[in-house]
């Protein structure tokens, strides 16, 4: 963001732009979904060789 749009935006009191204030997406979402399957996967084979 360059100086003039700093200056706008302190200039308007404080009001934001809905898209500009909206979070970007998360990089590899899928990513750390199938992280979270994996792990989940392996506590359940764990979890099974412990009760057998």
């Amino acid at each position: 963001m360059n100086r003039l749009e700093q200056a706008a935006r302190i200039s308007m009191g404080g009001f934001q732009d809905p898209e500009a204030s909206a979070p970007p997406p998360a990089p590899h979402a899928s990513l750390r979904l199938a992280a979270l399957g994996l792990t989940a996967a392996i506590v359940a084979v764990v979890l099974f060789q412990l009760v057998s």
